[in-house]
């Protein structure tokens, strides 16, 4: 896997429904980044705030502090928690020529651009684990552990990233999800 954490500042860009944790995956993905001695600040973008709307969440991750909180249209990397939602929203616009997309799912999409294109069965994991809610499989932690491998983040600060935000069982469960993730995903080369 390649890292793209050469840069001084790299953006990323989540996107799921309302529900499936796109801000809690934006949270420890950068708490994670923070533990490996870097910066870094994420924030939402709620539209219409119901279950099953469209979510954006958004990190950024510096080698020095990061000032700029304003929503991230130039990402260098998008994850997408539902692949669904790709047929209402351009989850790719704005990536940058160099960006990867991680996406949670079995067969590779066909993509309108040229990028670094890796995939994971999130909810696969989930489900094995039981990480389900009101029949929703929780996908948003396997995410950023698949994410974590491929921008250069090791597993050992997701890990600790997850204990430290989330508790309990649930913090046990997810953590064995952000470890599968993180060995499962694999690039699936430019399309």
């Amino acid at each position: 896997m390649g890292s793209v954490l050469n840069k001084d500042t790299v953006e990323v860009r989540f996107h799921g429904r309302g529900g499936q944790g796109a801000v809690t995956a934006a949270h420890i993905l950068v708490d994670s980044a923070m533990r490996a001695g870097l910066w870094g600040t994420a924030f939402p973008f709620f539209g219409a705030e119901r279950r099953g709307a469209p979510v954006t969440a958004y990190a950024r991750i510096s080698h020095s502090k990061v000032l700029t909180k304003s929503m991230v249209r130039r990402p260098d990397a998008v994850a997408v928690l539902d692949p669904a939602i790709m047929r209402y929203v351009n989850v790719f616009d704005g990536l940058k020529e160099s960006g990867v997309a991680v996406i949670n799912c079995t067969e590779p999409p066909t993509l309108p651009i040229k990028i670094r294109l890796y995939v994971v069965d999130a909810t696969k994991i989930a489900l094995d684990l039981g990480l389900v809610l009101a029949g929703w499989p929780l996908v948003n932690v396997a995410m950023v552990g698949a994410l974590s491998r491929v921008i250069g983040i090791k597993l050992n600060y997701v890990l600790e990233a997850i204990t430290n935000i989330l508790t309990g069982r649930s913090a046990e469960l997810n953590a064995k999800a952000a470890e599968r993730a993180y060995y499962e995903v694999s690039e699936v080369g430019a399309s």
